[in-house]
């Protein structure tokens, strides 16, 4: 065995295993450039911390589950006029996670609800946070099933880790007794503790449509707007403007 070899193996003894992988390449480097033992073993150094911060991120990034990869620099905030650019970037600075604030985006299908959650997700994401992104009805399974299944029991226990949870279309369905009073559980078990995300078509006034019950209804809507920033989302739906055609053409409505 080469020198070379014994220190990767050393290497991931300690657990520098990304940097074991790379080292002759780093080797090769600090020749070329006629670095210092000081330079070399710095570089040495940061690719490691390099390496294991992209792996938690795509860690991050997977146990997150978003439906899709959109951020906040591909939201097109010409479409939506209701959101200015300031605002925009004040959701993004993420202070309101460590204040604990809860977002509430309002509006119909199609106007960036969605997008917005998953950019604020993402953003958060690669600024250490831990995500979990569900939708309302993935969401009541979980719940239904957390003492039946591991899977559902793992994602739950995930969601009350994390920093910021998104649910996802709110009114997508009502709820019987039983959901409802399991999912204001989920909302106490997050109160105080981490940011969440709400999507919806409807207000929070018009929550009660979902959840059946009303003093389940005001306990809920009372962790949530405790500390909570409402914003309408108005306009024309994008999918629909921006539509393709049968021929993959942009079929764009007016």
């Amino acid at each position: 065995m080469t020198q070379l070899n014994q220190l990767q193996e050393l290497m991931r003894t300690l657990r520098f295993v990304e940097t074991s992988n790379h080292l002759a390449e780093l080797i090769k480097q600090a020749e070329k450039n006629d670095h210092s033992y000081t330079k070399f073993l710095f570089d040495i150094m940061q690719y490691e911390q390099k390496s294991r911060e992209e792996k938690q991120f795509e860690k991050r990034l997977k146990w997150a589950t978003f439906p899709d990869y959109k951020t906040l620099e591909a939201f097109d905030i010409k479409e939506q006029q209701s959101l200015s650019k300031k605002q925009l970037n004040q959701l993004g600075d993420l202070t309101w996670i460590d204040q604990l604030y809860n977002l509430v985006l309002l509006g119909p299908p199609g106007v960036g609800k969605t997008h917005l959650a998953i950019g604020l997700g993402i953003k958060a994401i690669y600024e250490g946070y831990k995500v979990i992104f569900t939708s309302m009805g993935d969401l009541v399974h979980a719940l239904k099933t957390e003492e039946i299944t591991r899977k559902s029991k793992t994602r739950l226990n995930r969601m009350r880790d994390a920093d910021l949870i998104i649910i996802d279309d709110l009114m997508f369905m009502a709820m019987d007794q039983q959901e409802a009073n399991l999912f204001f559980h989920l909302i106490n078990d997050l109160h105080d503790r981490s940011s969440i995300v709400l999507t919806s078509n409807k207000a929070p006034k018009e929550w009660g449509e979902l959840l059946g019950d009303p003093a389940i209804t005001t306990a809920i809507l009372d962790r949530i707007v405790h500390r909570v920033e409402i914003i309408h989302l108005n306009g024309d739906s994008y999918r629909m403007k921006h539509r393709k055609n049968i021929f993959g053409q942009e079929s764009v409505t007016n």
